[in-house]
């Protein structure tokens, strides 16, 4: 019998207000004339680490190594939501994003500990430097037109405080109408068991 392999990965939740800046520019943009796939509300989230394909026999390996080594390493930070961007080149965009701003050393410092964690249990992470970001909408391709994002990019609104006091693990299942996320555990930020 297979083990059962879960998509997990490690997040912070966002304010509440990301929500009515993903719905301006969602407004804003729906006549345009390609295909733009936007982020339902309840997924908008701060990705720290994509773990991919996870074993269920692994999941509590996971928690205590976050809970133990991670988390309670970190006090709670404040940072903040502003401006927006795309990946990989405007004129080809495939994710659109808001960025996130303030001081980004402990978070950075955050998930590099997390990758060596999970590193160590089997997870080998993207040998690419960590650039935080809260994704809005994914493009996918080939569709006949290329969305024109110009508005989204030169785009502004008021930055948005982003108190960043937990880390959540979520398993994320694939299904016809969109992912659907499941809460495998929630951390926070600065409490020792």
């Amino acid at each position: 019998m297979h083990e059962k392999l879960l998509r997990t990965f490690l997040s912070v939740p966002v304010p509440i207000r990301v929500k009515s800046i993903k719905h301006m520019f969602y407004s804003s943009m729906k006549e345009n004339p390609g295909v733009i796939n936007w982020v339902r509300d309840p997924q908008l989230h701060l990705t720290l680490n994509f773990l991919g394909h996870t074993p269920e026999s692994t999941v509590n390996s996971i928690i205590e190594a976050v809970e133990k080594k991670v988390t309670s390493q970190f006090d709670p930070m404040d940072l903040s939501i502003a401006g927006t961007g795309c990946f990989p080149v405007s004129t080809r965009p495939r994710t659109l994003w808001l960025g996130v701003e303030g001081d980004l050393k402990p978070l950075i410092s955050m998930v590099n500990l997390l990758r060596e964690c999970l590193d160590t249990l089997g997870f080998p992470f993207e040998d690419r430097e960590y650039f935080p970001h809260i994704t809005l909408a994914r493009i996918r391709y080939p569709q006949k037109f290329t969305p024109n994002i110009d508005l989204f990019l030169k785009s502004s609104y008021d930055a948005i405080v982003f108190p960043v006091d937990r880390v959540q693990f979520f398993s994320s299942e694939l299904l016809p109408n969109g992912a659907v996320y499941t809460l495998l555990k929630s951390f926070p930020l600065g409490e020792t068991l």
